[in-house]
């Protein structure tokens, strides 16, 4: 809102100094320390709020070190990280923009799941929460909403002709180029591959001519599917003091040079990549998120004072995968969210091989001593600290090797 105030006292009364809230870098500063003063201030008084509403984390037996001691911890501190972020995006952000728009629905929308989820495990006394099943009809009706705005809305466009732009021609070179294209699209960017563009429509090539008025089919199910891994992935991630929010920040940071270059005409075309017009819109969420991220860790790192529960695991996946998303950078998330991979993968791998293993021998075997990953390391006497420190390491090279993906073809 703070936005469009500015706006006004700079191009209606000429007010000096207003019109450096036209700047994206500017606004996103704000928000980022904005998002960490109310993380870190008001994350206190939520953080007392859910104790006198005895919203404490029940801890089932694993055999796990320190475990007790967690028990009673207040959870649905996800709340935290959805405060810090809505509330510097809606003063600094352009909210008529349509990938602001988008998340702001996805931090809502998954938020709420979250919220209901733990409500259930909290205060209907039910260790399972909400069935399974209805947190994936949110997830898939997310990933709808989200595809079909992406498809049909005429604010989303992009530009793959960005070499054509005279930028950075010599004022005296005379160059007559056709005027470049913002255009529909359902292309996204194969990392490490030279001409490392794709389009969903390619898929239907086969059925002949018009094909690409069906690209929907293809892109939508893609939309609904990421969504809905990413988000269970931060879900089983968070597991341990620190462990979710630390490699989301680091991941979501990533994203943030992806869509601030993504965003911007010199950027792109200086390293041949894509150019999404609006887009750059989304670093001030970004900056945002990771503020409320980084002051959610002052409670959440070892020993917790509080626990991000559904309410924030689910929103942090929502929010990662929709950026990804939105920034044509969907392909890069197996690397860039490696952390949510493995972790995932940890699960997938150690009940299938549960499995397999009862039904030939009789008696399940295991391959981990306990899934997810985390907890295969405390298992092995890894004290939490070490840990999560380690996965914020593997997280931040992962992130190095994505951002190195721009030029690395």
């Amino acid at each position: 809102m703070l936005y469009y105030l500015f706006e006004y006292l700079d191009k209606t009364l000429d007010v000096p100094g207003t019109g450096v809230f036209q700047y994206i870098t500017f606004r996103s500063a704000l928000a980022l320390m904005l998002s960490l003063l109310l993380s870190t201030i008001y994350g206190k008084m939520i953080i007392r709020f859910l104790q006198r509403q005895q919203v404490g984390e029940t801890v089932r037996e694993l055999g796990l070190a320190g475990q007790n001691e967690k028990a009673g911890t207040p959870t649905m501190g996800g709340l935290i990280i959805i405060f810090a972020t809505l509330v510097p995006v809606i003063l600094f952000a352009k909210l008529h923009n349509i990938y602001i728009v988008l998340l702001i629905v996805t931090t809502l929308w998954m938020g709420t799941i979250g919220f209901i989820d733990d409500y259930i495990k909290i205060f209907k006394k039910d260790k399972e929460g909400l069935k399974g099943i209805f947190k994936v009809v949110g997830q898939v009706g997310l990933g709808l909403i989200v595809g079909i705005v992406l498809y049909f809305n005429a604010g989303v466009t992009v530009r793959t002709d960005t070499s054509s732009s005279d930028i950075f021609k010599a004022p005296t070179e005379t160059v007559i180029l056709p005027a470049p294209i913002e255009e529909k699209s359902t292309a996204t960017t194969i990392p490490f591959f030279k001409n490392n563009e794709f389009d969903y429509a390619e898929l239907l090539a086969w059925t002949g001519e018009g094909y690409e008025k069906w690209a929907w089919l293809i892109f939508i199910p893609v939309v609904i599917f990421i969504i809905t891994a990413v988000s269970n992935g931060a879900n089983l991630t968070d597991g341990i003091d620190g462990l979710a929010a630390g490699t989301s920040a680091i991941s979501v940071l990533a994203l943030g040079i992806f869509t601030f270059v993504s965003g911007n005409i010199i950027f792109s075309n200086y390293l041949n990549i894509m150019y999404i017009p609006n887009s750059g819109e989304m670093t001030v969420f970004i900056a945002a998120f990771v503020g409320s991220l980084i002051g959610f860790l002052w409670y959440n790192s070892y020993p917790a004072s509080v626990f991000m529960g559904d309410t924030g695991s689910l929103t942090i996946g929502g929010i990662i995968a929709v950026l990804a998303i939105a920034v044509r950078k969907e392909m890069l998330i197996p690397l860039l969210c490696g952390i949510f991979l493995v972790e995932n993968f940890s699960v997938v791998l150690q009940v299938s091989y549960f499995k397999y293993t009862k039904k030939r021998f009789g008696e399940g075997r295991r391959i981990f001593l306990m899934s997810p990953l985390h907890h295969h390391y405390q298992k092995k006497g890894y004290h939490e600290s070490k840990i999560v420190t380690r996965f914020w390491i593997v997280a931040i090279m992962l992130a190095i090797l994505s951002i190195v993906t721009l030029k690395l073809r």
